[in-house]
C-alpha cells in the first residue's frame, strides 16, 4: 500500500471515530436520564394506582384502615393513606318500586328495612341479609281486597295485621310472617258459617254468611266452613251445648246455624216404616221400644236424643256360616230363605241337602227376647230335626220319600222352638240332595239314572198303550159310525124305493085308467103289453145318451133269423145279398 493512500485514510479514521465517540456519550447520558426518571415517576405511577379511587355514582369504596371501616359513597375521587390495609368497591343494590332489604349492622346487632324504590348505600359493618333463597332482594306484598297478612314482633312477641287492598306491605326489621304468608279471607255465602275461636281468651265465636271473615291477632279457624242445615220435615238436627252439656233436637223449620256454644252431633232424617215394616228403637233408659208401620202414630218418627236404633246381626248364606247382614228395619211379610248342610242316612251315606224355607216373624218381641240372630236359629234347628229324621231312614227310602221327611221336620215339631222366638215356618222343603262323598254321588247318580231311565221307559209304554188304547177307542167309534151310516142309508134308501114305487104305480095306474077310457073293448093283458113296450123305448132313450150298451135276447125284441140262398145262371148263389162262388 503506497504512502499517499495512507495519509488521505487516516484524517477519516480519526472524524469516524469520534462521530462515535460523541454518539456514545449522547446515549450514555439518554440512559441515565431514563433511568432517574424512571427511580422517580414509576413508584409515584404505582402509588397514584395504588391509593386513588375513582368512585361512580351506584358503586361504594369500603375502606379498611388500620383501626376502623369506613365508606366513600360515589361519584367521587378519593385518595386513600399509606397505611390503609385494605379497600374493595361494590355495586350499590338497585330496589324497584315492588322490593325492599334487611340490613343488619354486625356491630350493633341491629336490622333495618330499606324500602324502593332507591338505592341502598350501607354504612360501615352493614351487610345485606339474604332470603331463604339466597336473594338478597325481597318481594313486597301486594293484598287484594280479600287479602290479610299477619307479622309476628320476635322482640315485643306483638301481632300486626294488614288487610287488603293495598300494595308494598312489608314487614319491620323484626317481624316474621305468620301463616306462611298472606291468607284470604274466608268468604262465606248465606247458608254457611265458620267457628272462629280466640286463642288468648279462648272464646268461640260462629261467623255466619253473607261476609268476609278476616283473623284477629289470635284468631284460628276450627276447622273450614260448613253448610248450614236446612230443617224441614224430613230432616232434623241432634245439637250439644257445650256449655251445659245437653243434648237437643231441632225440629223446627228453618236454615239451621249454631251458636257460639253448641255444636252439631248428626243431621237425622225421618224414619219411615212401611205397613210390612217394623223398628227396635232403645231410649236412654235402656228400655227397647217397638215401632210399626202398621200404627199411623209410629210409622214415621225422628231417633229422639240418646236413643238409637236397635240392629239384628243375621247370619246370612246358605250354610249361615256369616253373621254380617246387618238390618234395622225389620220386614214382617213372609219371606223365603234357602239352607244348605250335611245329615247321614241309616245305611252310613253323607248327603248334603238342599231346600227353602217360607217362613215369617210373627211375634217381634218374643224374638228380640230370645234371640239375635233369628235366621242361623231356625236353620241351625232344621239342621238337628233333619239329622234326627234321616239318620232313622235309608238311602233307597230317603230318596223315595224325602218330602215327607221335610213335613215330618217341619209339622211334627213339639218343642214350640219357633214360637218362642216369634217364627212362624209355613212351608219346609227339599229342593236338592247329593252324595258329599264323589264315590257314592257316582253311585247314587247311575241309580238316579236307572230310576230315571226306568220312569222314562215305564212312561214311553203308558204313552204306547195310551196311543193304542186311543186308536181302539177311534176304530169302535169309527164303526159305530158306519153302522149308523148303513142304518141311515139304508132307511133312505127304502123311504127313496118307496117313494119311487109309489110313483111307478101312479104312473101305472094313470097309464091304465086313461088306456081303458080310450079303448074300452082292449084287454088287461093287452094293456099290460103296450106298457111294457113303452118302458122299453124309455129305457132305449135313457141309454142313447150315454156311452152304456144295452144287450136284448131274441125274445126281449121278438127277433128271428132265416137263411134265405138264391142260385144264379152263373153257379154262384147270394145269400141274403152276398154272392159266394163255390170252388
Amino acid at each position: 500500500m503506497d504512502a499517499s493512500f495512507i495519509d488521505r485514510i487516516i484524517p477519516a479514521m480519526d472524524v469516524f471515530i469520534n462521530w462515535i465517540i460523541a454518539e456514545l456519550y449522547t446515549i450514555v447520558l439518554i440512559v441515565c436520564g431514563i433511568a432517574v426518571s424512571y427511580a422517580i415517576i414509576v413508584p409515584t405511577v404505582i402509588y397514584c394506582k395504588r391509593n386513588i379511587y375513582f368512585v361512580d355514582k351506584d358503586e361504594q369504596l369500603f375502606v379498611e384502615n388500620l383501626t376502623e371501616i369506613t365508606v366513600v359513597d360515589g361519584p367521587k375521587v378519593t385518595c386513600l393513606p399509606p397505611w390503609t390495609k385494605s379497600c374493595e368497591k361494590k355495586k350499590v343494590l338497585s330496589l324497584s318500586m315492588a322490593e325492599y332489604c334487611v340490613v343488619k349492622n354486625i356491630l350493633s346487632g341491629k336490622k333495618r328495612i330499606e324500602v324502593g324504590p332507591k338505592m341502598v348505600f350501607l354504612q360501615p359493618y352493614d351487610h345485606i341479609e339474604k332470603d331463604k333463597y339466597g336473594e338478597k332482594r325481597r318481594d313486597a306484598i301486594a293484598l287484594k281486597a280479600n287479602e290479610y297478612v299477619r307479622f309476628l314482633d320476635n322482640l315485643t312477641g306483638a301481632i300486626r295485621i294488614e288487610y287488603g287492598e293495598k300494595g308494598g306491605v312489608v314487614p319491620n326489621p323484626d317481624e316474621i310472617l305468620m301463616d306462611g304468608g298472606k291468607k284470604q279471607a274466608m268468604d262465606l255465602q248465606v247458608f254457611e258459617y265458620v267457628k272462629v275461636q280466640n286463642k288468648r281468651t279462648g272464646a268461640v265465636r260462629t261467623e255466619r254468611g253473607e261476609k268476609l271473615v278476616y283473623l284477629g291477632e289470635f284468631d284460628v279457624f276450627l276447622g273450614s266452613k260448613k253448610t248450614a242445615v236446612e230443617v224441614d220435615d224430613e230432616t232434623s238436627v241432634l245439637i250439644r251445648n257445650k256449655r251445659t252439656g245437653q243434648q237437643s233436637l231441632v225440629t223446627e223449620k228453618m236454615l239451621f246455624i249454631p251458636s257460639d256454644d253448641e255444636e252439631i252431633i248428626e243431621v237425622r232424617s225421618l224414619i219411615k216404616l212401611a205397613d210390612y215394616e217394623a223398628c227396635i228403637v232403645r231410649d236412654k233408659q235402656g228400655k227397647e221400644l217397638f215401632f210399626y208401620g202398621s200404627n199411623d202414630e209410629q210409622r214415621s218418627f225422628f231417633l229422639p236424643p240418646h236413643s238409637e236404633i236397635v240392629p239384628l246381626l243375621w247370619s246370612r248364606g246358605r250354610r249361615r256360616e256369616r253373621r254380617d247382614l246387618r238390618i234395622t228395619k225389620i220386614d214382617l211379610r213372609p219371606m223365603y230363605m234357602s239352607f244348605e248342610f250335611n245329615c247321614r242316612t241309616n245305611d252310613n251315606v253323607e248327603l248334603v241337602l238342599e231346600g227353602s224355607f217360607f217362613w215369617e216373624v210373627v211375634d217381634l218381641e218374643a224374638m228380640v227376647k230370645f234371640t239375635n240372630d233369628t235366621t242361623g236359629d231356625v236353620c241351625n234347628h232344621a239342621r238337628s230335626r233333619f239329622i234326627e229324621k234321616v239318620s232313622k231312614v235309608t238311602l233307597q227310602d230317603f230318596m223315595t220319600k224325602f218330602n215327607a221327611i221335610a213335613e215330618e221336620v217341619h209339622k211334627e215339631d213339639e218343642s214350640n222352638f219357633y214360637g218362642q222366638r216369634g217364627v212362624k215356618i209355613h212351608s219346609l222343603e227339599v229342593t236338592g240332595y247329593h252324595c258329599a262323598e264323589p264315590s257314592t254321588a257316582m253311585i247314587l247318580e247311575q241309580i238316579i239314572q236307572e230310576t230315571t231311565n226306568r220312569m222314562n221307559r215305564l212312561q214311553q209304554q203308558e204313552s204306547e198303550n195310551e196311543v193304542q188304547l186311543n186308536q181302539i177307542r177311534g176304530d169302535i167309534d169309527e164303526e159305530k159310525a158306519r153302522s149308523q151310516l148303513l142304518r141311515i142309508q139304508a132307511e133312505n134308501s127304502n123311504a127313496r124305493s118307496k117313494m119311487e114305487g109309489m110313483v111307478e104305480a101312479e104312473r101305472v095306474r094313470s097309464f091304465l085308467t086313461e088306456l081303458g077310457e080310450a079303448f074300452p073293448d082292449m084287454d088287461m093283458k093287452t094293456k099290460i103289453s103296450i106298457w111294457n113296450t113303452l118302458r122299453k123305448e124309455d129305457a132305449l132313450k135313457a141309454i142313447s145318451t150315454g156311452n152304456a150298451k144295452l144287450y136284448f135276447t131274441p125274445r126281449d125284441v121278438n127277433l128271428s133269423i132265416e137263411n134265405h140262398d138264391h142260385t144264379h145262371d152263373s153257379g154262384s148263389s147270394w145269400v141274403d145279398g152276398v154272392q159266394s162262388t163255390d170252388e
